[in-house]
């Protein structure tokens, strides 16, 4: 005989074991709230050829000007830790870079941040068709950021670089970017 004690027990322990169980039994609704904020570190992928910035957005960053006319863009795919879309074959963002400066931004779901380039060991090699690549590593401080990335500030961006300048003036990025916080 079950008594009513026993019951309430017993329901008790099936409503936690629901809601500790409730992540597995919706996975798209774990996977939504678990993917709110980036990873630390991230990983992305620049890629695609640069293309001039003629009207940049506001990214709420007071550290770059994307008008000024030094700026250059290319696309950002995910690689690892980023929140939003995950298919490594569509683009979640665009990167921007003064191709004579030290600065760059990316904008991504969440928000945005500026980084100041700190160091380089990039090296040219010759493509064999006309053009070069510099090929190494870059580092670069964040120096601010919005939305999901204000923690960042102040973090480190390892940057794995081969950047391929053709024989037609194009350039061409393919970089893998290693985001962390300080």
């Amino acid at each position: 005989m079950i008594t009513d004690r026993a019951m309430i027990n017993r329901r008790t322990a099936i409503g936690g074991a629901l809601v500790a169980l409730s992540p597995l039994a919706f996975p798209g609704r774990a996977m939504a709230q678990g993917k709110t904020k980036p990873s630390d570190p991230f990983v992305l992928l620049l890629k695609g050829l640069y293309q001039p910035v003629v009207h940049g957005p506001n990214l709420g960053l007071s550290v770059v000007d994307l008008n000024d006319g030094t700026y250059s863009k290319t696309k950002i795919y995910p690689v690892r830790g980023i929140p939003g879309n995950t298919n490594p074959h569509k683009a979640i963002g665009t990167f921007y870079v003064q191709l004579n400066g030290d600065l760059c931004a990316y904008h991504v779901p969440g928000g945005s941040f500026a980084m100041r380039f700190t160091s380089s060991d990039l090296v040219p090699v010759d493509d064999g068709n006309g053009g070069q690549f510099l090929e190494g590593t870059e580092e670069l401080t964040i120096l601010e950021a919005t939305g999901i990335y204000r923690s960042f500030v102040g973090g480190h961006n390892h940057m794995v670089d081969k950047l391929h300048f053709l024989a037609s003036g194009d350039i061409d990025e393919y970089c893998f970017c290693n985001i962390s916080r300080p």
